[in-house]
């Protein structure tokens, strides 16, 4: 019997021996002998941080619930390892050039130095991360709690939640101890990371003793095995659901790549970008070990152990069935290792996220220090960062103590998988895609991360803990279809599969749309330039320009965050290669780009930036930047010239359309003007002709005898009005003969001289206006013609009758010019009266309108009706601005022009 005493002992031992690898690694890296931990097969065994309590115990009893289906987990990152290495290498390769300290940094790189994006990021780091942290604590809890039954003397109601304080304040302790004991330029850890490779060796030691006690010590060999799969009567239930499979592997897969503490292993403790192509095909083979016998234990787990036992400790339950509590002690030092290391990782690469773009922003901010006043950074980073793991362990235990602690360890790390991979297609998208911007990235990652909050996060506490029952049955305000668990009325899914559709499908739509829709800073071009080019020519684009600060203030910061020995030994390296004798470089933008990465390692990349900006007042995108980005910077001016051009067409086509419906209002407006004007035309000879008839009609009669003169001047009267009549009704019916083309020329020679003495004398017939005064030059109107004459004489007429109507001098005189020029004849007729408005000289020439306001006769068909004449003539009549008076120009092919045709 295995007693708790003992337990605790043995932990504590293991922990110890924990603490003395890692002092040695420590020590050995401080003195310069590391060689054996740039090894690659400690950095394949670091990867192991993967297979954590979850694979440990919670693949087993995955296994005895879901049959096969456990696989996923473990073929996602064999995928991204195997087939897309060449991203990997991208990745890794972007990390140790940017001196990338975290997920949220890399984000927050890509996207301009954003400290707001890396904020948000690490919030959502930390919420996702927090049921993992959880899910370590039940493992260790669950399997003392199952040593416990063995052990009568053990206060077993007391167990899980004295075990879960305890084991949380110890992971806390460790992990502040050989997390944090000092600020890596390149924030790598060697004795955590051989720590961990140690407790990847134990932990499948481990997993591979109990499945070879399970094979060949209980089931007898393979083949006993084979058979109990047969005889198993749940084998049935092990189909396989090939789009929950698809979702699971590519969960996993995404997992394997956004997880902080994957990010922190595979990409920021990276000594050796070879290392990658070792890991590439040595992790697969170690996950294929620690998965060999997860269902041979879970097969006779099912089959021995009574019904009801948890499957998630079957992996201890099982040897302890069987009287093996040595091995039990093993696979739980194994489960123990699992656990631990996963929190240790977790919580460091966290605590870098939350002191470099959480704590350190504010303390900039609130205390309005740059980096020469003092004030000791490097303690302020360290206690931020002491500060930060034990809240994100607490975080964990609070989780676990909320929840309950009964959920399956499968379904709590799945949970997580789900919210960590909200930052996959910022990610993706930064890596690959130069048209990702600041604003597509955030708008995606907050939606996402809200949906996952919703649709999973908050409905896995249980009923009524944070969620209410009756919004989860009814959705809010009673809207079935915002159920977190049917949301935009999809039912029937599993939760995990719908959360993870709706979450990441909006994020992406949102990512991709508000990209297109914006337009990446400066700063933000240069640093996707960088990061999609990551693997071309060497070097980059520069955003600093020297000059601005002094090497001083710049190595009191640098000894403030990174110890006055590496600042010393960094800013000797780097007057070194600038050929100076002297300590201290010169501030050129080479050495601010070395010392940003080195700081960025330090305190993450945006509050590096923002820290030498402060003191070298700001960036600048100088010629090197745009030579780095040329094809880019090419692309977007082309893509704005077509914006420019779109946009100048769309409003000249806007402001033709607002000048045609001007138009078009105004001559609505004429046409009622029309309609009103002709009705009075028709009505008043009309008016005239019935009541001067009427009076003739009754002359005979006795009592009103009509004298022969009488009678002479009432019948003149009806004769003149019926004259008008038939003129007004000569002109309209005249428009509509030359509007549908049915009029017949009469082409005849002439002289245009001869047309213009007969308009004008037919013009200044008759009326009592004033006598018209005229300006004519005979001999330049000596010009042969051929066409209709009378047309156009029509035309001519109408244009010196207007003068007389509408010129408002009371001495009008009209200017008759003519020329010949270019096979074309012009004659213009100016009056010397006060012109026309502008904003009727395009309407004049419509029918219906009326030159001037005042009451002259006439419907306004005039100008229409010479329009058609000349356009039926081959020429055109215009309106002639800037004349003085009211102006028009005929124009007309000329007779030798018609002869060559």
């Amino acid at each position: 019997m295995v007693s708790l005493n003992l337990l605790a002992a043995i932990c504590l031992g293991y922990v110890a021996f924990l603490f003395a690898v890692a002092f040695a690694a420590e020590r050995a890296a401080a003195a310069g002998r590391s060689a054996w931990l740039r090894s690659p097969w400690v950095y394949t065994l670091s990867l192991s941080i993967y297979c954590t309590a979850w694979t440990f115990y919670g693949a087993v009893g995955y296994a005895a619930r879901s049959g096969l289906e456990f696989l996923t987990i473990y073929l996602g990152p064999t995928l991204v390892m195997v087939g897309w290495w060449w991203g990997l290498n991208r990745l890794v390769h972007i990390g140790r050039t940017q001196r990338i300290t975290s997920i949220a940094d890399l984000i927050s790189s890509r996207y301009g130095k954003s400290n707001v994006l890396a904020a948000a990021v690490t919030v959502l780091a930390v919420v996702g991360t927090t049921p993992y942290i959880a899910l370590q604590l039940q493992s260790v809890t669950l399997s003392v709690a199952a040593f416990a039954q063995t052990d009568p003397a053990a206060p077993a109601p007391a167990t899980p939640s004295v075990t879960a304080t305890w084991v949380a304040v110890g992971l806390a302790a460790f992990t502040v101890i050989f997390g944090t004991r000092n600020l890596d330029a390149n924030e790598r850890h060697h004795g955590v990371v051989m720590a961990i490779a140690v407790e990847a060796v134990v932990k499948l030691f481990a997993l591979l003793a109990v499945g070879a006690f399970v094979v060949w010590g209980v089931a007898g060999g393979a083949e006993g095995i084979v058979a109990r799969l047969d005889a198993s009567p749940d084998l049935a239930a092990w189909r396989i659901d090939g789009a929950r499979w698809a979702g699971l592997t590519f969960l996993a897969a995404a997992a394997f790549l956004c997880l902080p503490r994957m990010f922190q292993v595979m990409v920021v403790e990276l000594e050796d970008e070879r290392h990658l192509r070792t890991a590439s095909w040595a992790f697969p083979l170690y996950v294929f070990l620690i998965s060999l016998f997860v269902v041979p234990i879970a097969v006779v787990g099912l089959e021995t152990l009574p019904d009801g036992a948890n499957p998630d400790l079957f992996v201890l339950t099982v040897p302890l069935a069987f009287g093996q509590e040595a091995l039990a002690l093993l696979a739980f030092l194994g489960g123990f290792s699992a656990a631990t290391s996963m929190v240790v990782v977790a919580a460091i690469a966290l605590s870098i996220m939350v002191s470099n773009h959480i704590v350190m922003p504010i303390w900039l901010r609130v205390g309005r220090r740059g980096a020469t006043v003092s004030g000791d950074v490097r303690h302020v980073v360290l206690l931020a960062r002491r500060l930060s793991i034990v809240g994100v362990v607490f975080l964990g235990y609070l989780y676990y103590r909320l929840s309950g602690g009964g959920a399956a360890l499968a379904s709590i790390g799945l949970i997580a998988f789900a919210g960590i991979v909200q930052v996959l297609p910022a990610m993706i998208g930064g890596l690959f895609w130069r048209g990702a911007t600041r604003n597509g990235a955030m708008a995606g990652i907050s939606a996402g991360f809200a949906l996952w909050l919703y649709t999973l996060f908050l409905p896995s506490f249980g009923p009524d803990m944070v969620v209410p029952a009756a919004l989860m049955a009814e959705g809010p305000f009673g809207i079935a279809w915002l159920r977190p668990y049917a949301l935009f009325g999809i039912e029937g899914l599993d939760p995990l599969i719908h959360s993870v559709l709706w979450s990441l499908s909006i994020n992406t739509v949102l990512f991709l749309a508000v990209s297109l829709a914006s337009f990446p800073a400066p700063l933000e071009r240069l640093q996707g330039a960088q990061f999609v080019s990551a693997l071309g020519a060497p070097g980059g684009a520069r955003s600093w320009q020297g000059g601005a600060v002094q090497s001083e203030d710049l190595m009191m910061m640098a000894q403030r965050i990174l110890g006055p020995a590496e600042a010393q030994a960094l800013f000797r390296r780097e007057a070194a290669r600038q050929g100076l004798s002297a300590d201290l470089p010169e501030a050129t933008p080479d050495f601010l780009e070395v010392l940003e990465r080195e700081l960025a390692g330090s305190i993450g990349a945006a509050a590096a930036h923002a820290m030498l900006a402060q003191m070298a007042g700001g960036t600048q995108v100088s010629v090197q930047d745009l030579l780095a980005v040329a094809d880019e910077t090419a692309q977007i001016m082309e893509y704005s010239s077509r914006l420019e051009a779109q946009q100048a067409e769309l409003t000249r086509t806007a402001r033709q359309l607002r000048a045609a419906n001007e138009k078009l209002t105004q001559l609505s407006v004429q046409k009622d003007a029309f309609l009103s004007q002709i009705s009075h035309e028709l009505r008043t000879p009309m008016t005239s002709i019935r009541a001067f008839s009427e009076i003739l009609r009754d002359m005979g009669a006795e009592d009103a005898p009509l004298d022969p003169a009488a009678q002479a001047r009432y019948a003149g009267i009806i004769h003149d009005e019926a004259i008008r009549l038939t003129r007004l009704l000569d002109d309209l019916l005249d428009l509509s003969v030359l509007e549908n083309g049915q009029v017949s020329l009469n082409i005849r020679d002439g002289s245009l001289g001869d047309v213009v003495d007969h308009a004008v004398a037919t013009a200044a017939a008759g009326g009592d206006r004033p006598a018209l005064g005229l300006r004519r030059d005979p001999a330049s109107e000596r010009i042969p013609l051929s066409t209709d004459l009378d047309r156009l004489s029509q035309v001519f007429i109408n244009l010196v009758s207007n003068v007389r109507k509408y010129c408002e001098s009371e001495a009008p005189e009209l200017t008759i010019r003519a020329g010949e020029a270019g096979g074309w004849v012009t004659v213009d007729f100016i009056d010397n009266g006060r012109g026309i408005p502008t904003d009727q000289q395009e309407l004049i020439f419509e029918k219906f309108a009326r030159i001037g306001e005042h009451g002259a006769g006439g419907a306004g068909l005039g100008l229409a009706i010479c329009r058609e004449i000349m356009a039926r003539l081959g020429g055109t009549i215009a309106y002639l601005p800037g004349q003085g008076g009211a102006a028009f120009r005929v124009r007309l092919p000329a007779a030798a022009a018609l002869a060559a045709q």
